[in-house]
């Protein structure tokens, strides 16, 4: 009796062991992974992938563990958000996001997600400064002033380009046509390489974008540009004037860009992902490319950012109403 109740004690013991060293086995491959993965909602050659991937080995150093940049454009960033909001919140899945995310309640019907409540705000790491451009052999103009003319002339026969439906660029668009009082036609892309693809191509005639994703298209003269969409210039290019200074006082579209994570991510997890951030883009080198990309970088804390989400979702709704776009 006393053997086969020894017996039996061991055997339990040894499951038990046995399932522990599994468990911690897993554990211990899964840290010694040392894997972050950045999913963006936006194709390569936006403004958010320079961005992200400027930034990447610095977060890799930051964070002490191989940082991938996966992007999962669709939807104008549905596809990356909803795959985000999916993600385990252990704080090895990360995204980085332009204020689209704060657009989209306001002209999509229905959402797979609830923003911000799925996602956990980060940090708002800065700004980048935005560009609208023509296509100078479709578009004769080279200023404002000629641009709202050549539209007034030609009214909803020119077309403009988009990362896609509500997106920060389409709606940027849409305000500049309310505050010039024109109209052109809306042609949505599928992400932001394809629409700049396009617009060189002369397909379209014009549209907004991230300044850094057509920089290198406005110095070879594929693209020529009619005005920045900020208050002042840009050191990046401070031969761009604003449309401030031509004639559109109020035309003025902030695009900020900010870190999240899925929702019920651990403090711990959310202050790791927080001093990544201010370390990486306190690198000398990532300080250097954002300034040569026009980035304005002003690190938020994860309390500001969560203020600022809630925020911002009510200043684009009252924009997305002026400018008359309707839930698609």
């Amino acid at each position: 009796m006393t053997r086969q109740s020894s017996f039996s004690f061991t055997r339990r013991d040894a499951i038990a062991a046995l399932s522990a060293f599994g468990l911690a086995g897993a554990s211990s491959v899964f840290a010694q992974s040392g894997t972050v993965k950045f999913i963006l909602p936006n194709a390569t050659g936006s403004g958010v992938d320079a961005i992200t991937r400027a930034a990447q080995p610095a977060l890799s150093k930051a964070l002490n563990a191989s940082v991938v940049v996966d992007n999962q454009p669709g939807a104008g960033g549905i596809v990356g958000l909803q795959a985000l909001a999916r993600s385990a919140p252990d704080g090895n899945t990360l995204a980085v996001v332009s204020n689209n995310v704060v657009i989209f309640p306001s002209v999509m019907k229905a959402l797979p997600f609830d923003m911000p409540g799925d996602f956990t705000p980060i940090a708002i790491v800065g700004a980048t400064p935005m560009v609208l451009v023509v296509n100078p052999a479709k578009v004769p103009a080279t200023n404002s002033r000629e641009f709202i003319a050549l539209l007034k002339s030609k009214p909803g026969q020119l077309n403009f380009a988009s990362g896609g439906n509500g997106t920060i660029l389409h709606l940027a668009t849409e305000l500049f046509l309310e505050e010039a009082g024109a109209t052109a036609k809306h042609i949505p892309y599928k992400g932001v390489g394809p629409m700049v693809t396009d617009m060189i191509g002369g397909q379209v005639e014009f549209g907004t974008a991230a300044l850094p994703s057509v920089q290198a298209h406005i110095k070879s003269g594929a693209l020529r540009p009619i005005g920045m969409l900020a208050a002042q210039r840009t050191p990046a290019a401070p031969e761009i004037p604003t449309f401030v200074e031509q004639g559109l006082p109020n035309f003025v579209v902030d695009a900020w860009f900010a870190v999240i994570g899925p929702k019920g991510m651990s403090a711990a997890s959310v202050k790791k992902a927080h001093e990544a951030v201010v370390a990486a883009f306190a690198d000398p080198v990532v300080k250097e490319t954002m300034a040569k990309q026009g980035n304005t970088i002003n690190i938020s804390s994860t309390e500001q950012a969560q203020a600022a989400f809630k925020r911002e979702l009510a200043k684009y709704a009252a924009l997305v109403k002026k400018a008359g776009i309707e839930p698609q």
